[in-house]
């Protein structure tokens, strides 16, 4: 964590660098806009452009994974050209623009590729200044993912609530407007915070002439973490199915009536899971912190393997309730799928933020971008799994359909077990960075 370390007069909120509140903020915005405009996508997909739910899965599922590869681009031009605060800037505002592209029908498909561009500039190089925040064994980093990660979900929370309603009430522009609006909202959070924030340290192509960029030890920790990162991918097969296939199912296999003149609007089941995030979060990392406090702290590979693990049994459950009731004719009861939303976040919490922080910290220095890029990378293929494996719900019956993601989701915790075993039995050595991240 050597990277530029703001001064001993840093103001603190809440005992973290305000920096962190700045690049919470942020977040919460940029994922506000994000997430209101997915939560309409599938629906405008095959309600307003009448797309055929196949074609609009493969559809959902290229531009999530268009989302998750051209952060690898742009970590990596941020580390070595524009640096991060100017990719944060320039990225957030195409963000914004093709948000409110979303707005005109013909521009459809020019808007997703617009938004997905921004955001690779936009995402790895704002989560990359976490560790800047922080000097060298600052406990207090080990939990700054992870309230980085109530942020993400804070904005994803109330996005399906706004755009969603916006979307389904008034007509589904108004929606993707609102989440333009959400996404100029974070530029001048960021603007404004900036002061706050570590400077830029120096860029790959500024030292290239004094150091080697990749040294052997780097190539051991970024091959470690390529390893993991395409493990993650088979989860998030599984895991990226909750905007997609779990959408359709809330749509026609759910019953959300509530009383006799109002139903739950489909979108608002989107809200659920960063709901649980908000409010899981902070019990899971004042566990963590008296586990390790009496010296039990659990490898990072392991909480990763455990919330697959989680995520998978979530799903089995759900292929009961849905096999149930399609077998008697009748849809589920909203309840179902809140229970379902609870224990699925629930896993979430144990892979997602903790991979997040095992990439922060096991990055080689001055890579810090590209390999917070790369676990955004491993959303790329994720999701072209998931869209690939979401052509199915209309070919098999529900139950079947979510037993197959069970499996995905279990197999995925089988490997993260499997390598975490090996890190343990020493297969990875001379890296302090990996040694310190499997036990952050």
């Amino acid at each position: 964590m050597s990277e530029a370390v703001p001064n001993g007069r840093e103001r603190q909120f809440l005992g973290h660098p305000i920096g962190l509140t700045v690049l919470f903020l942020t977040e919460m915005w940029e994922m506000f806009s994000f997430f209101g405009m997915r939560a309409l996508l599938v629906y405008y997909m095959t309600k307003r452009l009448d797309i055929g739910q196949e074609y609009a899965s493969l559809i959902y599922g290229f531009y999530a994974a268009l989302v998750y590869f051209t952060p690898i681009f742009g970590g990596l031009i941020a580390d070595r050209w524009l640096g991060k605060r100017r990719a944060v800037l320039i990225g957030g505002a195409t963000m914004a623009m093709g948000h409110f592209m979303m707005a005109s029908e013909p521009l459809f498909y020019p808007a997703l590729v617009t938004i997905a561009l921004g955001n690779g500039l936009f995402l790895p190089c704002l989560a990359s200044q976490i560790e800047g925040l922080y000097r060298e064994g600052d406990v207090r980093s080990k939990s700054a993912y992870n309230i980085y990660y109530v942020g993400v979900n804070l904005g994803a929370f109330l996005a399906p609530l706004v755009c969603g309603f916006l979307g389904e009430a008034y007509g589904w522009h108004w929606g993707f407007a609102a989440a333009g609006v959400g996404m100029l909202v974070s530029l001048v959070v960021y603007v404004a915070g900036l002061r706050h924030l570590p400077p830029e340290p120096a860029r790959v192509a500024q030292v290239r002439g004094t150091r080697s960029p990749m040294d052997r030890t780097a190539r051991r920790q970024l091959f470690f973490l390529m390893g993991v990162a395409a493990i993650v991918v088979v989860f998030r097969g599984a895991y990226e199915q909750v905007g997609n296939t779990i959408a359709l199912w809330a749509d026609v296999g759910v019953d959300r009536q509530v009383t006799a003149g109002w139903s739950i609007p489909m979108a608002w089941f989107q809200a659920l899971d960063p709901l649980v995030v908000f409010a899981a979060t902070p019990l899971l990392v004042a566990r963590w912190s008296r586990l390790a406090k009496r010296g039990v702290d659990t490898p990072s590979l392991y909480k990763m393997a455990f919330g697959a693990a989680v995520v998978g049994v979530s799903y089995l459950a759900l292929a009961a309730v849905a096999g149930w009731s399609q077998a008697r004719g009748v849809h589920a009861h909203w309840a179902w799928l809140v229970g379902w939303f609870v224990l699925m976040t629930l896993g979430e919490l144990y892979i997602l933020p903790v991979g997040l922080g095992l990439f922060g910290h096991t990055a080689p220095e001055g890579w810090r971008a590209t390999c917070i890029a790369l676990w955004f990378f491993a959303g790329f293929f994720g999701n072209l799994l998931a869209g690939a494996l979401g052509t199915l719900w209309s070919r098999w019956p529900h139950g079947v359909f979510f037993v197959a993601m069970g499996g995905v989701a279990g197999f995925s915790a089988a490997l993260l077990f499997v390598v975490g075993r090996r890190v343990g039995r020493g297969q990875i050595r001379d890296n302090r960075s990996v040694a310190a991240m499997v036990s952050p």
